[in-house]
């Protein structure tokens, strides 16, 4: 299987690309996460949260969570 990021080639940090395409902000919006691999995190463009991916699994809990600038 290659690892493929969603929208084009690269690294996907451990995370299943079928997976990727489904993923969502937890919030109420349920907006589609995007990959940002230098930072390790799947970031909301809504909210502009980013959730971090430890050891290839993502952390999806508002708590976690960081306000990008």
């Amino acid at each position: 299987m290659t690892e493929n990021a969603v929208g084009g080639g690269g690294d996907t940090l451990g995370i299943d690309p079928a997976l990727l395409e489904i993923l969502a902000c937890p919030d109420v919006h349920h907006t589609p996460l995007t990959l940002d691999v230098p930072a390790a995190e799947l970031v909301c463009p809504t909210c502009s949260r980013a959730f971090p991916v430890r050891d290839g699994i993502p952390v999806l809990l508002l708590d976690e969570a960081r306000l990008r600038s």
